[in-house]
């Protein structure tokens, strides 16, 4: 992988780097205590330059410890500090070596039903309840000094999460219960998964990676569970094209899809194919729509298709295909996809056609084909819910690989990409996204990129990251509220020519 924050570690993991480097390495765990309270508030410090009084929630593990740490630095920084301690103590250890230290310059309050009142004239409130150990939702006076700090937070006050938000589940991303909504996350020697993906972007607000300046060496030999996609993979993985290029070098698409009512759908895919680069792109859909689709895209070439005998001619003339958007599920619709399922061509699948083919009786299991769901379709491929999919999409999108082979894009917040070699995280998008279409312009950017001869894992990933990247463009110029699919198909060119 490029570097070490582009390496994205389970709880345990992490655990193991921490004890590599306490163990192995010689550095002592208060000096790494240290380091992460140092790290956390200088980061602090550079985001709110104003910080005038500080209160820290200390739990009582090692993220306690650091809450203890940062309370002390922040003391001496001239801020007036509060520390509340909810739950147990610490009774040993480098946390209670860092809470005797603390009491030596300023004092400790236990959390209490009038706390939540202090937590209000903060300016800046640090979660050091709970780190990467938690597996529960929180509970008593910690949940209640959760709630608490929300509020405040609600009402303007800064948060400041030490290592994860507590509440938040490390591996997958997943809240059980109460969480902590912060608006920084200063995280301790490598990233955690459950940050980027799930519900872990909605709370973990900018995460911030401080490697504690462990050793390299601690790393040797732990494959990490996910790479972190980075935006300047788009200049490798889409080399400048050659000045004798033509049309035949970049590939045919041909898109499936267009049932009565849904033309829309498979004009975004079209448009997205175009603006990613395919050389060609024919679209298969219902004869009604056929001149429409023609009049409003005069670029791409419209076939109206009612018979199985029709779609495999051009199937024939295609180097990949892409089958679902607006696809519906009647009976047109079943003869598309039967005809498209039997194609020996690199296949994406997407919408409609994924739920088709949650209903056949067995897994279809193929190498060449991308399948694209969000999270309701997964649940419907995985025969579970799709509470079921998002409270460990990690592990939906392993199975989904394993279960129907060829690579699968899981999407949402922190989109995760599985081909048999390696599970990715695209970081990129933004809420605006959540809207009609945007599935649509994917599955054409997908196929587009399968066309120009990618390899099905990295054009996967590539189409994820230039999508996410468009619809971030669109957001920044205009804001996240009224973005639409469409303004994603616009802003492609400047993605797909890094």
């Amino acid at each position: 992988m490029e570097n070490i924050a582009a390496r994205l570690y389970s709880a345990a993991q992490v655990r193991e780097l921490d004890r590599r480097a306490i163990e192995d390495c010689g550095v002592p765990g208060f000096t790494l205590m240290q380091r992460a309270a140092l790290a956390a508030w200088r980061t602090a410090r550079a985001r709110w330059p104003e910080l005038r009084a500080v209160t820290v929630l200390c739990g009582p593990g090692n993220n306690g410890g650091d809450g203890y740490e940062l309370a002390r630095l922040a003391i001496t920084d001239g801020c007036t500090v509060q520390v509340l301690e909810c739950e147990d103590l610490p009774r040993r250890g480098d946390a209670l070596t860092a809470r005797t230290a603390w009491l030596a310059v300023g004092g400790l309050q236990r959390w209490s039903a009038t706390s939540a009142e202090a937590l209000l004239v903060a300016d800046l409130i640090v979660d050091a309840l709970y780190g990467i150990g938690l597996s529960r939702a929180p509970e008593g006076e910690t949940a209640d000094a959760i709630v608490a700090a929300n509020a405040a937070h609600a009402n303007g006050v800064a948060v400041l999460a030490l290592d994860i938000p507590s509440g938040l589940i490390a591996d997958t991303g997943h809240v059980p219960g109460k969480v902590i909504n912060a608006d920084l996350t200063v995280t301790f020697i490598a990233q955690k998964i459950g940050l980027l993906t799930g519900q872990g972007p909605a709370f973990a607000g900018h995460v911030e990676l401080a490697t504690l300046d462990v050793p390299e060496r601690v790393h040797d030999g732990l494959i990490p569970i996910a790479e972190r996609i980075d935006a300047s993979y788009l200049r490798r993985w889409l080399p400048r094209r050659s000045r004798t290029g033509h049309k035949g070098d970049h590939g045919h698409v041909l898109l499936i899809g267009g049932d009565h009512g849904m033309l829309g759908a498979i004009l975004l895919a079209g448009r997205a194919a175009l603006r990613a680069g395919a050389g060609l792109v024919t679209i298969a859909t219902r004869a009604a729509h056929a001149p429409l689709l023609a009049a409003a895209q005069p670029d791409l070439m419209v076939r109206g298709i009612e018979s199985p005998e029709a779609l495999a001619t051009l199937i024939a003339r295609a180097d990949v295909i892409a089958v679902g958007p607006g696809l519906g599920t009647d009976d047109w619709s079943r003869v598309m996809f039967d005809v498209a399922m039997a194609a020996a061509l690199p296949t994406v699948v997407d919408a409609d056609a994924l739920n088709l083919l949650a209903q056949q009786a067995s897994p279809h299991r193929r190498d060449d084909w991308l399948l694209t769901p969000h999270p309701g379709e997964a649940g419907r491929l995985l025969g579970c819910s799709t509470a079921a999919v998002q409270q460990d999409r990690i592990a939906a999108a392993q199975t989904l690989q394993t279960r129907y082979g060829g690579a699968v894009v899981l999407k949402g917040a922190g989109s995760l990409i599985a081909d048999d070699e390696v599970l990715r995280l695209c970081p990129y998008g933004n809420p605006g996204m959540g809207v009609g279409g945007m599935g649509d312009v994917l599955t054409g950017i997908s196929a587009a990129f399968l066309a120009q001869g990618l390899p099905l894992g990295i054009a996967a990933a590539a189409a994820v990251t230039a999508h996410a990247g468009a619809g971030d463009a669109v957001a920044i110029a205009g804001g996240e509220r009224g973005l639409i699919a469409s303004d994603v198909v616009d802003a492609l060119r400047a993605q797909v020519n890094p």
